[in-house]
């Protein structure tokens, strides 16, 4: 389990950096007037390592798994409907895919634990380690062997990824959103009913329900969550462990990663904490409507692209925020600078 411990392979260039920030400073609109748009740019150039940062070629990637805390009735719908995503967006009428198709990206989908099999689709890798994990509100999610291999997977779809500007990493899971507050209310030491939202659309009773699970799991295991790959095992998810995995290894090959939401963020939140030098390749894409997204997003003290309510996961609001990145490179390599436009600067 070493190499998910292992530094980026090169700092981002702060060189390329400073170069990018001095141009900002150079550009025909008042220093700064351009707002997150110019930290954008000036950050995906000193991570791109180039004079001219792009956003071009983008990568999506989704992982679909089940959960056995399902059983316990904390999702609005039923698990098949985890597999029945998985054939939407093969035969691309998910959200995900329309907004995939519209960003020219390269677009795949994981399967690394539904708990159905499920038959060959077109854009779809068969990775499934199980039929879903366990029900962690009565045992372990995963066994330590399934957890690490759920991590390889993220970092095995990573590998063969070539000449992109941008991976983005979503997910699909019924029941994921209870999964995702429980690993984050046992990293941040946080109560339940702070984090657990409606998810799929639960109502008060069903958020109150979530709450209740996730403490009684937080009780159960108390003796075992002791490091964040304990939780991730005890608690977690293949997709989630995946994300995590994904997340790493792009950041040490030094390709910048655009976050979506809650449960990306709660796999972020783990990458962050086995690898905390992988923490300047990770852009965030947008505070999603899930009450715990805000929670996590002040702990890792970062400022989203977007704020659009959103709350589908599949990776989408990473997506939608995909022009603000290709905007910001577009203004930073084209605008006139004072002194090409032949613009008084006093």
């Amino acid at each position: 389990m070493s190499e998910w411990f292992e530094q980026p392979a090169q700092a981002a260039s702060e060189q390329h950096r400073q170069h990018a920030s001095a141009r900002q400073q150079q550009l025909t609109k008042p220093p700064g007037s351009l707002g997150v748009l110019e930290g954008c740019a000036i950050q995906l150039a000193a991570l791109q390592r180039r004079e001219q940062p792009r956003v071009e070629r983008v990568d999506i990637v989704i992982f679909a798994a089940d959960h056995g805390v399902a059983d316990e009735g904390v999702s609005a719908f039923p698990q098949v409907v985890t597999g029945e995503m998985v054939k939407n967006f093969s035969s691309g009428g998910a959200a995900i895919t329309v907004l995939a198709r519209e960003l020219a990206a390269n677009f795949q989908v994981v399967n690394v634990g539904t708990v159905s099999a499920l038959p060959e689709l077109p854009q779809v890798l068969d990775r499934r380690l199980a039929a879903g994990t366990q029900n962690f509100n009565r045992e372990p999610a995963m066994s330590a062997e399934l957890c690490a291999q759920a991590l390889a997977a993220g970092r095995d779809i990573v590998e063969p990824i070539t000449q992109t500007d941008l991976f983005i990493g979503g997910e699909m899971g019924i029941a994921n959103t209870t999964t995702a507050a429980a690993i984050a209310c046992a990293l941040l030491k946080v109560a339940p009913q702070d984090m657990v939202g409606r998810g799929t659309g639960v109502d008060d009773d069903g958020v109150a329900l979530k709450a209740r699970v996730i403490a009684h799991a937080l009780q159960l295991h108390a003796a075992a969550l002791t490091s964040p790959l304990a939780i991730l095992q005890i608690l977690g998810g293949f997709e989630i462990a995946a994300l995590s995995g994904a997340y790493i290894r792009c950041a040490q090959r030094g390709i910048a990663v655009l976050v979506d939401g809650f449960i990306c963020t709660a796999a972020a939140l783990v990458a962050l904490q086995l690898n905390p030098s992988i923490r300047p390749w990770l852009l965030f894409s947008h505070c999603s409507a899930e009450r715990g997204h805000r929670l996590l997003i002040d702990h890792l003290d970062v400022r989203p692209l977007l704020n659009l309510d959103l709350r589908l996961g599949e990776g989408s609001g990473a997506a939608v925020a995909v022009p603000l990145l290709r905007m910001a490179c577009a203004l930073h390599n084209r605008m006139a600078s004072f002194e090409s436009a032949g613009v008084s600067t006093v």
